[in-house]
């Protein structure tokens, strides 16, 4: 069984996670984020908040060829969040009417709204745990949303930027193996590649942990909480090849 969310549920775990953000932002705007050092909770709020707007120009245009991310450059702790807050909103409310099967341009595989509805949940709820991390305490990811996050995340941040690059690999697997929930998989290193497969095979090496854990893996986060099985050598090339891969889009 895979774990699924229905394009409602993406669409309202959108502002549930950016409001959090938010929340954690406000406490001390100038604080550094553990996963971006060069950034404060202010930079990462423009940041989320100019992904939204990027998106809402997408949607609202119905681009179907890359559409020019505007930086925003206010820092005014007020300011920044109320334009934060309302491109939160406008961003919710432009996902949740469409047909999630309409064509749209995406960096992914998927051309499709459905894309954006799921994206939009999947990056703000990082970046959510990434903010909360300043301050040492942040909750984990909910389990359905991360485990419909891991698969994705896995495609688009680590299969398309490793493909043709120099990975290393000579067959070595890692399984990723979710705690909380029936489902699994499987990362086969190649010499130039690499290769997920749905489900649990015999492998290498293997990563247990929680949905939110795992997926905190695969998006490149300190693997503190997770346990590592069978060759760790194994597990660590594999995490090397995900903090080397660029961002996809932004």
């Amino acid at each position: 069984m895979v774990t699924r969310m229905t394009p409602r549920e993406y669409v309202a775990a959108l502002p549930r996670e950016g409001r959090a953000l938010a929340r954690a932002a406000r406490r001390d705007p100038v604080r550094r984020v553990p996963f971006y050092p060069e950034w404060s909770l202010a930079d990462l709020v423009a940041h989320t908040g100019g992904i939204h707007r990027w998106v809402l120009q997408i949607l609202r245009t119905r681009a179907m060829e890359p559409v020019r991310r505007q930086p925003y450059e206010e820092r005014d702790p007020e300011r920044l969040l109320a334009w934060f807050e309302e491109g939160l909103a406008d961003l919710a409310g432009e996902l949740e009417a469409p047909d999630p099967h309409e064509p749209v341009w995406s960096f992914g595989g998927d051309q499709t709204v459905g894309f954006w509805q799921r994206r939009m949940a999947h990056e703000t709820a990082v970046h959510r745990w990434d903010a909360q991390s300043a301050f040492g305490d942040p909750a984990p990811i909910e389990r359905r949303l991360a485990a419909t996050g891991i698969p994705e995340s896995l495609a688009i941040h680590v299969v398309r930027p490793a493909s043709g690059t120099e990975v290393g690999g000579h067959g070595e697997s890692v399984a990723l193996r979710c705690e909380d929930c029936p489902d699994g998989w499987t990362v086969v290193l190649l010499p130039s590649e690499v290769r997920v497969e749905e489900g649990e095979v015999p492998a290498t090496g293997t990563v247990a942990g929680t949905c939110s854990d795992l997926w905190l893996f695969v998006m490149g986060r300190p693997a503190r909480r997770v346990r590592v099985l069978g060759d760790a050598r194994v597990v660590a090339h594999l995490e090397r090849v995900i903090r080397s891969a660029p961002s996809p889009a932004f």
